[in-house]
């Protein structure tokens, strides 16, 4: 059995009683091409798992070349190419992995082809510790710990919960970073702290001047972009469009998918329902079938399109409960789309062939699976 804790804003896994080993269950290996009956998708959908027995897998990238990067919140990068798992890390960075700390968010530079830069965002260890985000140089499936450029170094951790993390590019080539209020709730509204605030940086490390707050703050402040958040677990930027939504985890009721908009507020802590900006909001209880805790979030715009023509420019979003749902940016309508997938859904993806990826980091230290999904024409 097991129980799923919400001290804090992200949810924990506590294991009641050891689980059953299920049949045929194997660490994570090369090339595991299994079906999986047990989840509800749409007809003409199916799924194949690519990996399991991952260790707290916390977030994913595609790349253009179709390799998957993916990251385990223990501090280590692992390489999904030609769908299978390689053995060796491509990079492992030294975290504290306690609680929602850790390797926690993961991107790739938009001229990654040409300058092969890799950037996470990761705890430091220390007393006190506290969140980085860096750039890595990759070179074939490896990134050498010694290329780290350090971008960003933010302030000291008291709680170990509402870290955020995400990283993502925006269409004017600036990183934006989400980070969490670290369970101090007037974090989210002071200017003069950067959590529980959406930032943004140019790919160096430095500060745009254009940012909102830029001429009212000092320092690593400038860099907020907009403010009012609790927990932005995921966010996701829209190829073309340049779209930016977020993903902010709620605490008593509500979930929320906010439109990024430069100088925003998102209302926490004064609300956790819906602001000007929030685009979708969906109701919770603590043990609510119809949600939980949203952790996931991509646009489909693929290099190649698989799936059908309905499904083009939607958001895919997740929750911890283990489904799928699509919202319409141009109805603000929602549907579902996959149930029943493994918990605790983390992290989704879509490839440039159009197969769309969840990853789930499931109920035990060593039980996360990635999975495929993709469309057949029949």
């Amino acid at each position: 059995m097991v129980r799923i804790s919400f001290r804090g804003g992200r949810p924990k896994i506590v294991l009641e009683q050891r689980q059953r080993q299920r049949s045929g269950f194997r660490p994570a290996v090369d090339g595991m091409e299994e079906r999986v009956l047990m989840s509800t998708l749409p007809r003409g959908f199916v799924q194949i798992v690519v990996a399991r027995g991952l260790v707290e897998p916390s977030g994913l990238v595609a790349v253009p070349d179709g390799r998957l990067f993916l990251i385990q919140q223990t501090g280590q990068v692992r390489v999904i190419q030609n769908g299978r798992l390689l053995a060796a890390p491509l990079l492992s960075v030294t975290t504290d992995s306690s609680v929602e700390r850790g390797l926690v968010g993961i991107t790739i530079d938009p001229n990654f082809a040409t300058n092969h830069y890799l950037y996470v965002y990761y705890t430091v260890p220390g007393t006190p510790a506290h969140n980085r985000v860096s750039r890595f140089t990759v070179s074939g499936n490896t990134a050498s710990p010694s290329s780290e450029v350090v971008l960003l170094d933010l302030p000291s951790l008291g709680s170990g919960h509402h870290n955020g993390g995400s990283l993502q590019f925006g269409a004017d080539g600036k990183l934006y970073i989400a980070v969490g209020e670290n369970e101090v709730r007037a974090n989210a509204q002071s200017l003069s702290t950067p959590l529980g605030k959406i930032l943004r940086i140019n790919p160096d490390g430095t500060i745009p001047m254009d940012n909102p707050f830029y001429g009212l703050t000092t320092g690593i402040n400038r860099a907020i972009w907009a403010m009012g958040l609790r927990n932005p677990f995921s966010t996701a930027v829209q190829p073309g469009t340049g779209l930016y939504y977020i993903d902010d985890v709620g605490v008593d009721t509500w979930e929320k998918i906010d439109k990024g908009v430069p100088g925003a507020n998102y209302g926490w802590p004064i609300t956790e329902n819906a602001t000007g900006d929030t685009l979708y909001v969906y109701n919770h209880g603590r043990n609510d079938s119809n949600g939980a805790a949203i952790t996931a979030g991509t646009f489909y715009n693929p290099a190649k399109a698989q799936f059908p023509a309905a499904y083009m420019g939607r958001y895919f979003f997740g929750d911890i409960k283990g489904w799928v749902k699509v919202y319409n940016p141009a109805k603000g309508t929602v549907t579902n789309f996959a149930s029943k997938l493994p918990t605790v859904l983390d992290g989704l993806a879509v490839d440039p062939s159009g197969a769309l990826y969840v990853l789930s980091r499931g109920n035990g230290t060593n039980s996360g699976t990635l999975l495929k999904i993709q469309f057949r024409r029949r």
